[in-house]
């Protein structure tokens, strides 16, 4: 397990320790998946279904789900 900080601009800096076993380089793009109180970064897939195929195992907080649901109107 690795710890980061988030900055006072809001960014996190992925130790190096994550980044070269799944072979991240900068300016690779990454989904952010909120899971209750957990986040769940994933690469960015070249086909959504991919990276979304099992996430409905776990289930999202109540107000995460609230806010997506007043973003689609």
């Amino acid at each position: 397990m690795f710890e980061a900080k988030l900055s006072s601009k809001n960014q996190i800096v992925i130790p190096s320790g994550a980044r070269k076993p799944l072979g991240l380089k900068p300016a690779d793009k990454l989904l952010v998946v909120v899971r209750g109180d957990m986040i769940v970064l994933m690469r960015k897939p070249k086909r959504y279904s991919d990276a979304l195929r099992g996430a409905a195992r776990f289930p999202f907080a109540e107000e995460y789900l609230r806010k997506e649901r007043e973003g689609w109107n």
